[in-house]
């Protein structure tokens, strides 16, 4: 990163898996993407203990963090996590997660992040997503198939206003997975900041 930009305040939006973590850094007016990454840890050797691996991962996620620690970062916006799922040790592990990012958040930069639905991030930083269902009635994806790749159109969204982003390809050049973690810490920041304006 260039040093003119180091001691600027920025915004770093964090969308948080078990398996990826995707990084989004701002400047302050949420308009130029400075950074767009993702961190998956590699546990080795991985633990037996399920909870032990969660928290040699967030050990490793807050030595990630750390790097980002002179940046100028003074917001810090998390997509809150899906909680849909009929597992509920599922839910409740990745509630564990959040809650140990939120803690190497607040131990790093002093910032108690502020959190951002999937559908708020979603629906404020691409309004053209809204649209009449088949009953009439204007939902996110509305106008979609049901059957819509929800995270790739966001994807698609996010690489429209963010063009010079190199994404991360695999084999017969298809995109990897992590680029959607890329986009969705990308859209909670988009959309935190237009949902802010509306409200002024």
């Amino acid at each position: 990163m260039e040093v003119k930009l180091k001691n600027k305040s920025k915004i770093l939006g964090l969308d948080i898996s078990t398996k990826t973590i995707g990084f989004a850094l701002f400047d302050l007016t949420g308009k130029n993407l400075l950074e767009l990454t993702h961190f998956s840890p590699k546990i080795k050797p991985q633990p037996q203990d399920k909870l032990e691996e969660l928290l040699k991962k967030a050990e490793a996620f807050h030595k990630k963090l750390e790097d980002y620690k002179n940046m100028g970062i003074v917001k810090v916006i998390i997509e809150e996590p899906l909680l849909n799922s009929n597992n509920v040790y599922t839910v409740g592990t990745l509630l564990r997660y959040n809650t140990m990012v939120c803690r190497s958040v607040y131990d790093i930069f002093g910032i108690v992040p502020t959190f951002i639905s999937t559908y708020n991030a979603r629906k404020f930083a691409f309004p053209d997503l809204v649209g009449p269902n088949d009953k009439g009635r204007n939902v996110l994806f509305g106008g979609y198939a049901k059957d819509i790749d929800k995270k790739h159109v966001i994807w698609e969204h996010v690489n429209a206003v963010c063009p010079d982003v190199k994404w991360l390809y695999g084999k017969l050049n298809v995109l990897k997975k992590e680029n959607y973690d890329m986009a969705d810490a990308a859209t909670a920041v988009i959309g935190y900041i237009n949902m802010i304006k509306e409200t002024e």
